[in-house]
């Protein structure tokens, strides 16, 4: 059992890895119309008509939104190869305990970079834009939260199964 649930574990964090890091990276999180033409936006860069541009603006919103997306990139990151390791050398329980802490933060972070992101589309962007919507990578990033957050449980789980499971220590009396 703690095989499996250490397993499941992993492979969540290993595809909340692979899509925390598409949606960071793509230009998708927001659609909308401008003068007329399709436009889109990622955390990086704007693209009207197929030609993207950097942003030109620096926003605190901007800048907290990737930084907390790297931050959660890097820790779910670390909490795979925690969770790598503990399989290639046996299952050892502070690595698989620390894994599940490490993804349990990933989901965390991201989920903060993503209240920022909607809560600063929703009241600017959303007055600025009449036809807008969210976009594949926002919704991507939200699954991410989702696989991180149980990726992490699954890893403490398999962490109070294995201490459940240990035979007592013997204490010899004098």
């Amino acid at each position: 059992m703690l095989y499996t649930l250490a397993g499941g574990g992993t492979l969540c964090g290993v595809a909340a890895l692979v899509l925390l890091i598409v949606s960071t990276a793509t230009d998708f999180w927001m659609q909308y119309r401008y003068s007329g033409a399709s436009a889109n936006q990622g955390l990086w860069r704007f693209c009207i008509n197929h030609k993207c541009h950097a942003h030109t603006i620096t926003v605190a919103f901007w800048d907290a939104t990737r930084a907390f997306m790297l931050l959660s990139v890097l820790s779910c990151f670390a909490g795979v190869l925690l969770g790598l390791s503990a399989f290639a050398n046996g299952t050892k329980s502070r690595r698989v305990r620390t894994e599940g802490f490490a993804l349990l933060l990933s989901g965390f972070l991201a989920l903060l970079a993503l209240a920022i992101y909607t809560g600063v589309t929703v009241n600017f962007f959303g007055k600025r834009f009449l036809d807008w919507r969210f976009s594949w990578s926002y919704i991507v990033a939200w699954v991410a939260i989702i696989l991180s957050f149980a990726a992490g449980g699954f890893q403490l789980c398999a962490y109070q199964k294995n201490i459940a499971e240990l035979p007592p220590t013997n204490v010899q009396e004098s």
